[in-house]
């Protein structure tokens, strides 16, 4: 079970992301019926660590196993949408691809789990300001090189 709430007007979310860092480039995931981007990841499961659900949600996702290489961030982060306030406790940690061919890939994936609207494309860091990525405070964060930090995002 996801540690995701309903509380009064309010859904509490406990998430876990990824950043894979390769030639300048980190690793997004992209819903085409929407108009912003975030990173690899998901709903924390009851009993369940960050760095567990991160490794998960890759294996799911995109049927590649994982290796957790150092933490980036906590990200307390209020936002609307869809009519709905979220309030959401973000653990992002650095991750890479175990298999040194995936860690070569550079490719838009697909999402293995057969969603066929979910992609996950690389973005140039150079050109991070170009994107709607969210939550906002993530270009900062993924611009800085000191690591880690704790952040509060209001959207």
């Amino acid at each position: 079970m996801d540690l995701t709430l309903d509380i009064e007007e309010y859904k509490l979310n406990i998430r876990a992301g990824g950043v894979i860092l390769h030639n300048n480039k980190i690793l997004t995931h992209k819903n085409i019926n929407k108009n912003h981007y975030c990173l690899p990841g998901g709903r924390v499961a009851i009993g369940e660590s960050s760095e567990e659900t991160i490794k998960r949600e890759i294996k799911e996702e995109l049927g590649k196993d994982i290796e957790i290489t150092g933490y980036i961030a906590t990200i307390e982060n209020f936002f609307e949408m869809e009519n709905k306030k979220y309030h959401e406790i973000y653990f992002l940690h650095k991750i890479e691809f175990k298999n040194e061919e995936d860690k070569n890939i550079e490719y838009t994936m697909h999402n293995e789990e057969g969603k066929e609207y979910l992609r996950y494309e690389w973005i140039d860091l150079d050109k991070i300001e170009e994107y709607n990525i969210l939550p906002i405070c993530l270009k900062d964060i993924l611009k800085s090189t000191k690591f880690p930090v704790h952040k509060i995002n209001n959207d």
